[in-house]
């Protein structure tokens, strides 16, 4: 019996990867999305929402999460960044599980996960993909997104692996700075190659 490939999708912000993951959909293969999952755990009705106000009071509402609240209350403290990870590690583990499951018969699977190598997530994975493009390209894409800034890019930026690390690390690199034709071309490339 053939066993289903995990493909570790990666990429540091502006760097093309929700383009990516949706190409992979495009050619049928199932992707689980962490940051999707994190989404829906603090929407309405949110596995995690309890748990959270629990720990942070007034930081929720029937509506799902105050996301400027709760950014508020744990920016720049590792301790309580650390335990608000706690709540919702397990509970995307179990999502993602649940998908791997559903999905065990497919010929190959991508995990999208943002902090793929950070958190050590490419060790459940058989190839681990990195989606880059040139800094100034990822730079222009993320300061084009509403209410971002170079202050709030850099922060985000220092807590992630450099690039040039996640490049290094990767088994397949697909770069996303050359337009959308070459970046199709390279996803249905390593399709078809598993």
């Amino acid at each position: 019996m053939s066993r289903t490939t995990i493909i570790g999708l990666t990429g540091s912000i502006g760097m093309g990867k929700s383009t990516v993951a949706a190409m992979f959909r495009r050619l049928g293969v199932p992707v689980f999305d962490a940051d999707a999952e994190v989404r829906r755990l603090q929407g309405p009705g949110g596995r995690a929402l309890a748990a959270i106000e629990e720990l942070f009071p007034g930081t929720t509402h029937e509506g799902g999460l105050h996301r400027d609240r709760l950014g508020a209350a744990v920016f720049g403290d590792h301790s309580k960044l650390r335990a608000l990870e706690q709540i919702l590690h397990p509970l995307v583990g179990e999502a993602q599980s649940a998908f791997l499951g559903a999905h065990r018969l497919k010929p190959a699977i991508v995990l999208d996960v943002p902090l793929l190598f950070e958190k050590g997530g490419w060790r459940r994975c058989h190839i681990t993909v990195v989606v880059s493009a040139p800094y100034r390209v990822q730079r222009a894409r993320v300061l084009a997104r509403p209410g971002m800034t170079p202050e709030k890019f850099a922060g985000i930026l220092k807590g992630q692996m450099p690039d040039r690390e996640k490049r290094a690390r990767a088994d397949v690199v697909i770069e996303t700075g050359r337009g959308r034709r070459e970046t199709w071309a390279a996803v249905k490339r390593l399709v078809h190659s598993l």
